[in-house]
């Protein structure tokens, strides 16, 4: 059993609570829980830099409370503070112990633990609605962080012919699995990796993860993309556009447009 460190902020802002979030993604945490002024964040205790931490909140002058919590017990407070999420009378985002969802036409259920994508982050949000204007069906896509699975499972509910989900993390890919299973998902093939390795091509690529990871493999994302191919990107900031249209710029790639929400963003191209 694992033990996590929760981080908690409070009295902040919601601005500065998503500048915390997103600069808390990109040192390892893995877990949050927003409330009206505070923001909790959770991360495995051996993957844990306090250095960084301490670097992030005298950065943004915002003090912090630590406490150890267990794993068993993270669960309990993510399922009581788990709310159902509605994207437009598209997609709604619910747990097992929610009574399903009238007027949208999907119905997602998320097993809610600490994976990253339950659709209540502004960025998960964005890519949903990026996906409802993409014709999916017939389509080979691949899923670049899946996280809680949510996208990939989209996808399928979407038309998709198959589907690619990979994420590094063990609790992500076990809660994905999880996830698959329960919407009767059959076309997703699931894989933990560190790196892009497979030799197919992809209609459509997601990419809804954090900035660095992104650009590190841009590269390889894009040598995936079948010609004329979309890749919707997300997970980073709007301040952050500029480096992201910089690294598309090496490649034959057509900027499509972009959404922003709470100051996050998600971007659309197409090969």
């Amino acid at each position: 059993m694992h033990r996590y460190i929760q981080i908690e902020f409070q009295n902040i802002s919601t601005e500065k609570s998503d500048i915390l979030l997103a600069e808390l993604i990109q040192v390892r945490f893995e877990g949050f829980e927003e409330g009206e002024d505070r923001l909790k964040a959770f991360i495995r205790e051996s993957d844990f830099d306090e250095t960084a931490l301490k670097e992030i909140a005298e950065r943004n002058k915002i003090p912090y409370h630590q406490t150890f919590i267990e794993d068993t017990n993270w669960n309990a407070v993510w399922e009581s503070n788990f709310q159902p999420v509605i994207v437009d009378d598209f997609v709604a985002i619910r747990a097992d112990f929610h009574e399903p969802i009238a007027g949208v036409e999907h119905d997602i259920v998320i097993t809610p633990k600490m994976s990253f994508g339950t659709g209540h982050h502004a960025t998960t949000y964005m890519m949903i609605q990026q996906m409802r204007k993409t014709n999916f069906t017939g389509k080979a896509v691949l899923d670049f962080g899946t996280g809680t699975g949510v996208l990939a499972v989209l996808a399928e509910k979407l038309g998709a012919k198959n589907i690619l989900a990979i994420d590094n993390d063990d609790w992500s890919i076990a809660n994905a699995a999880e996830n698959i299973e329960r919407n009767n998902c059959t076309r997703i093939k699931l894989e933990k990796t560190e790196s892009l390795q497979e030799d197919e091509q992809f209609d459509i690529i997601l990419a809804n993860i954090n900035r660095n990871v992104i650009l590190d493999n841009f590269s390889s994302m894009i040598k995936k993309l079948s010609p004329e191919g979309i890749i919707l990107l997300s997970g980073f900031m709007s301040e952050d556009e500029a480096c992201i249209l910089a690294e598309a710029g090496k490649f034959p790639l057509l900027f499509n447009g972009k959404t922003t929400d709470k100051g996050w963003i998600c971007l659309r191209f197409t090969h």
